[in-house]
C-alpha cells in the first residue's frame, strides 16, 4: 500500500483528498503547513511514497518545501497543486524540484492518474538505476534515439538514476532537469526552440514567460560544462532556443 502525504491547509479539501485516496487503496496522512511537512519528511524521515503539495501554505510555502527536500537529497515524487495553473507557478515549481503539477480546481480522476504515473515512474527509475549500476562504465555509449544513459566527454547522464556522473563526482538532477536534458540530448546537433521545450517537455502554452527555461539552462551548464561561461555542449541559438552538441567540432 502506497503512503501519500497531503500538504494542504484547506481542511475541507485535505479531508476530501484523504477520504478519496483511502477509498482507492492508498494510506493518506495530512499536514496543514510546510514546517510540518519538512519535519516529517526530513527531521523524522518518515517513509512516504509520494507527496501532494499545495503551493499556498501558511508560513513556509510549497516552493520552499520542495527546495528543502531536494537540497537534502530527498527525491520523493512531488505533485504540486497550483492556483489556477498559473504558468509562473508551474515553472517555479519545476525549478524548485517538483515532478508534476495540477491546477485547482481539479478532477479527482486526474489527480489519481497523476499520482499513479509518479509512482510507476519512481518504481521504474529504481529498477533502471539498479540495472545501470551493474553495467560497465566502459561500454559503448547509448544511441541518442532510445536510451536510459548517455555518455559523452567523460560524463555519463543516467536518466534512470537522475544523475550525471563524471570521473570524480556525481551530480543529482531533478526530474524536470532530467526531462529537459533528455529532450536536448535526443535532438543532438539540432536546434530546440523555447516553444518546443514549453509544449513538449512541460506541457505549457507557448505564450508562457520563457525566463525559467533560461534558468534551467544555466543550471545544466554548471553540471555539464568545464567552463559554464564559455559553453561547448549546451549552446544558445539567439532568438530561437538551444542546441546540445555531444562532440563539438573543435574536439
Amino acid at each position: 500500500m502506497s503512503r501519500v502525504l497531503v500538504v494542504e491547509d484547506e481542511a475541507h479539501l485535505a479531508q476530501g483528498l484523504r477520504f478519496n485516496l483511502e477509498a482507492e487503496g492508498y494510506a493518506a496522512e495530512i499536514v496543514g503547513d510546510g514546517e510540518s511537512a519538512t519535519d516529517r519528511l526530513l527531521e523524522k524521515q518518515e517513509n512516504f511514497d509520494v507527496v501532494v503539495l499545495d503551493i499556498m501554505l501558511p508560513g513556509k510555502d510549497g516552493f520552499s518545501v520542495v527546495s528543502e527536500l531536494r537540497a537534502a537529497r530527498n527525491y520523493i515524487p512531488v505533485l504540486m497543486l497550483t492556483a489556477r495553473g498559473r504558468p509562473e507557478d508551474v515553472l517555479k515549481g519545476f525549478a524548485s524540484g517538483a515532478d508534476d503539477y495540477l491546477a485547482k480546481p481539479f478532477d479527482l480522476s486526474i489527480l489519481l492518474a497523476r499520482l499513479q504515473g509518479l509512482l510507476r515512474r519512481s518504481e521504474w527509475m529504481r529498477g533502471a538505476a539498479a540495472a545501470n549500476r551493474k553495467t560497465s562504465e566502459n561500454q559503448t555509449p547509448d544511441t541518442v534515439g532510445d536510451f536510459d544513459t548517455f555518455s559523452f566527454q567523460h560524463k555519463t547522464i543516467d536518466f534512470g538514476a537522475l544523475e550525471i556522473r563524471s570521473r570524480d563526482s556525481i551530480i543529482h538532477l531533478t526530474l524536470m532537469e532530467s526531462e529537459l536534458l533528455r529532450h536536448l540530448v535526443r535532438n543532438d546537433g539540432r536546434i530546440v526552440s523555447r516553444k518546443q521545450i514549453l509544449e513538449e517537455v512541460w506541457g505549457l502554452h507557448e505564450d508562457t514567460d520563457t525566463r525559467a527555461i533560461d534558468n534551467f539552462i544555466v543550471r545544466l551548464r554548471r553540471y555539464l560544462e568545464d567552463d559554464p561561461g564559455n559553453p561547448r555542449h549546451l549552446l544558445t541559438v539567439r532568438g530561437v532556443g538551444y542546441k546540445f552538441v555531444a562532440t563539438p567540432a573543435d574536439s
